[in-house]
């Protein structure tokens, strides 16, 4: 555990309201440094943390100030969050009686947004861009986390008032194995969906050799149940491969963009998603002759990479603990012949071309308009082996934080069995496991996702 010794002040100017969802709304932003290694000498940062909380639970500053505080830390790398009204695991949350701090984190909305155009003007050349770039990992947002819960917390008269609960989805997991490691302090309870993080690894190698199997799973149910597009697939990207196709932000509609469809596979519904892009290109292919501006614009729209650079960027740096991860999603691809188009198309026509899944390839940093500055940057981290550890074990097997986490065998971000080595390295964890739902649980359905959390968290032995 490493103790911040700096104190952060909130600006007194805080915008307050109330919504038509019976939520008061306090928007909050936090002045804090780049550089958690040079707190006092480092540029600052501002980091926005949108606080909600239900007007029927809390009809006074003193019925607020008795509500249980959860601070959600959201999927990504990369992600902002919007405002979140009633309904879906929001609505939950306040119909349970939490208020919520819904945080940006660093780099993304609110906070100090890193993407090409809100570079520092000192932030230049691609090793600046790369040094710039890891600040934004889980050991400095844990950190700004840290800050801002003693801002806010820090001054109630109980020590038990003082801490939070986490709920961390997806890399809103990982975020909770570092927060546990470093700073357990801060936390009263963690829940985690999706997100037990490979705390045991190094580099993101074995991350993604382990996720080929369920990613070419999910693609043969894919083409079971739409085998017309066994050749509708083959058609569209035959053209692609002959046709410059330019999408209305500047990007270059590839090949290996039109993959990357396949990260849908793995939510609830993206099956059927993916082939109604399917199904309407082959149709103006086969009317038009080419794509319609409103298909390429679909297509681009399906992937908010270009919104969100830090995605792409620290990928794979978000598993590395002082190694190189050298392109590991690209590596496990190569190995599995199906996701190659050189060599589908030199087979009969009907075999299937597979999407592929969360694997930053190289080659979306010269089809993205909004990554391409970052691409001789990303070829530098891609090499880099001093990244700093983003778990501490030792910490993790003596936790005392309750720990309730939902896992998903069938889910195509975080591979079960690691899931399942990180959850026996955390002291006190346990788990609802289950098939029926995929990666996207907590917001498909979250009655089942947040009862069974809360279930568990009440360690109520039969």
């Amino acid at each position: 555990m490493t103790a911040l010794n700096v104190d952060f002040k909130e600006p007194e100017n805080l915008e307050t309201y109330i919504i038509k969802d019976g939520l008061k709304v306090v928007e909050h932003f936090f002045d804090l440094p780049l550089d958690w290694s040079n707190p006092g000498g480092s540029k600052k940062i501002k980091v926005f943390a949108r606080q909600c909380i239900p007007t029927d639970k809390a009809r006074t500053p003193e019925d607020q100030a008795k509500l249980p505080i959860v601070l959600y830390l959201q999927g990504g790398p990369g992600f902002e969050v919007p405002l979140v009204k009633q309904g879906g695991f929001g609505g939950e949350l306040y119909k349970a009686g939490y208020q919520v701090l819904w945080l940006d984190q660093r780099g993304t909305g609110l906070s100090t947004p890193l993407s090409a155009d809100t570079l520092p003007s000192d932030v230049k050349t691609a090793q600046e861009i790369a040094n710039y770039t890891k600040f934004f990992r889980a050991d400095s947002i844990v950190k700004d986390c840290e800050a801002i819960r003693r801002t806010l917390l820090g001054s109630r008269e109980n020590e038990a008032d003082r801490k939070w609960t986490t709920l961390g989805q997806s890399y809103g997991g990982f975020l909770t194995l570092t927060y546990l490691s470093f700073h357990p302090e801060g936390l009263k309870e963690s829940w985690l969906t999706g997100g037990l993080a490979p705390v045991a690894l190094k580099e993101p190698g074995l991350v993604y050799q382990k996720l080929m199997p369920g990613l070419v799973k999910r693609n043969e149910i894919y083409y079971r149940k739409y085998p017309q597009d066994v050749a509708r697939v083959r058609k569209i990207v035959s053209y692609l491969e002959t046709n410059k196709v330019i999408t209305p932000n500047g990007s270059t509609l590839s090949l290996a963009r039109f993959q990357l469809l396949g990260m849908d596979l793995g939510r609830q519904g993206g099956i059927d998603d993916v082939h109604q892009i399917v199904f309407r290109a082959a149709h103006e292919l086969a009317t038009l002759g080419k794509l319609s501006y409103k298909m390429i614009q679909t297509i681009e729209q399906a992937n908010s990479t270009d919104g969100n650079p830090i995605y792409a960027i620290l990928q794979e740096p978000a598993y590395t603990q002082g190694a190189a991860a050298r392109w590991a999603g690209k590596r496990a691809i190569q190995s599995h012949p199906q996701f190659s188009w050189d060599h589908v198309k030199s087979l009969s026509e009907d075999q299937p071309l597979y999407f592929i899944g969360e694997m930053m390839i190289p080659e979306i940093f010269d089809d993205f308009a909004a990554l391409r500055p970052f691409k001789e940057a990303v070829e530098i981290l891609a090499e880099d082996d001093s990244w700093a550890p983003l778990y501490d074990l030792d910490q993790l097997a003596k936790n005392e934080v309750k720990a309730t986490a939902v896992t998903y065998t069938e889910d195509l971000f975080v591979d079960f069995e690691l899931a399942q080595d990180t959850a026996r390295r955390v002291k006190g964890l346990e788990q609802y496991i289950t098939n029926q739902l995929y990666h996207d649980g907590l917001r498909a359905n979250p009655v089942d996702v947040l009862g069974k959390l809360w279930e568990l968290s009440r360690r109520e032995y039969d």
